[in-house]
C-alpha cells in the first residue's frame, strides 16, 4: 500500500487533489499518466527556450502549471505560471535565467512521485480507448493526456471517447466520416500548433456547431478569452480545474443544447 505522507510531508497537497479526482485510486492512476509524460514536457520546454520559441513554450508551460495544480504540486505550480506570464511577455532573459529552478523543481517532484509510487509503477501510458461500439460518441480536444485519461475514466462506460491532442486532429477526426456518431465536443482553447479558436473557426465556417455542439473546457480565464469564445454559438465554458460533477454537468448540457 502507497503511504501518501510521502508525499504530503514533501508539500503536496493531496486534500486540494481530491477535490478533483475523488479517490486516490484515481489520484494514483492519473498520477502515472503525469509521470510517463513530464519528462517529454521538459525536453520541449528546454527546447523551445534554445530556440527561443517564447509562444509554444507558454503554451507548454500553461500546460505544466495545469497538471501541477490538478496533483496539488504547489511550488512546481507557482514558478510555471510565472514562466507562463514571463514568457508571453517575451523575457527571455527570465526565462534562460530561472528555467534551472523550473527544471529541478520539476525533478524533484518526479522523484518524489517515483518514490511514492514504489515498485507499483509501470512506466507505460496508461490510457486506454474505449470500444467503438458504442453508439454515441464524444470528443476530448486537449493536450494533456491527464485531462484526457480523467475524462476517458468518468465517461468510458457510457460513451465512445475520442481524444484529439490539438485542432488539427479535431478537425481530421471530425472530417471523418466514420465518426458521424459524434454528439458532443470538449474542447480546450490553449493547445499548441492548431488552437482551439482555430477550431470553432472551422466549425463556423463549415456551419458544424447544430451537427456537433461544443462546450470548451480551458484554463484559460482571462476576460479576452472568454468574451472571444462566447462570440461563438457554444454551449457553456468550464473552467479548469473542475470536477467530475461538473464534466457531467457540462456534458449533459452540451449534448442537450440547440443552437
Amino acid at each position: 500500500m502507497k503511504d501518501v505522507n510521502i508525499l504530503i510531508n514533501n508539500g503536496v497537497d493531496v486534500k486540494k487533489s481530491l477535490e478533483l479526482f475523488g479517490d486516490m485510486e484515481t489520484y494514483d492512476s492519473t498520477l502515472e499518466v503525469f509521470l510517463s509524460e513530464v519528462g517529454g514536457k521538459l525536453d520541449k520546454l528546454k527546447s523551445y527556450k534554445e530556440i527561443s520559441d517564447m509562444a509554444n513554450y507558454a503554451i507548454l508551460v500553461h500546460s505544466l502549471k495545469s497538471d501541477a495544480k490538478y496533483f496539488g504540486f504547489t511550488d512546481l505550480a507557482e514558478i510555471a505560471l510565472n514562466h507562463e506570464m514571463e514568457s508571453k511577455k517575451n523575457n527571455m532573459y527570465y526565462i534562460s535565467e530561472d528555467f534551472d529552478n523550473l527544471y529541478n523543481e520539476a525533478q524533484r517532484i518526479i522523484n518524489l512521485v517515483k518514490k511514492y509510487m514504489g515498485f507499483s509503477y509501470d512506466e507505460k501510458l496508461i490510457k486506454e480507448q474505449t470500444k467503438m461500439d458504442k453508439e454515441k460518441t464524444i470528443l476530448i480536444v486537449d493536450d494533456s493526456n491527464i485531462i484526457q485519461n480523467y475524462i476517458l475514466k468518468i465517461f468510458k462506460d457510457d460513451f465512445n471517447v475520442l481524444v484529439a491532442h490539438d485542432g488539427s486532429e479535431a478537425i481530421s477526426l471530425v472530417k471523418s466520416s466514420s465518426n458521424s456518431s459524434i454528439v458532443a465536443m470538449l474542447l480546450d482553447l490553449n493547445m499548441p500548433n492548431v488552437d482551439g479558436f482555430a477550431v470553432l473557426d472551422y466549425f463556423k465556417e463549415n456551419d458544424l456547431f447544430k451537427k456537433i455542439p461544443i462546450s470548451i473546457i480551458t484554463g484559460a480565464d482571462d476576460k479576452i478569452s472568454i468574451e472571444k469564445a462566447y462570440k461563438y454559438p457554444i454551449a457553456d465554458i468550464l473552467l479548469k480545474p473542475f470536477n467530475e460533477k461538473d464534466l457531467k454537468k457540462i456534458l449533459e448540457k452540451t449534448i442537450n443544447y440547440n443552437i
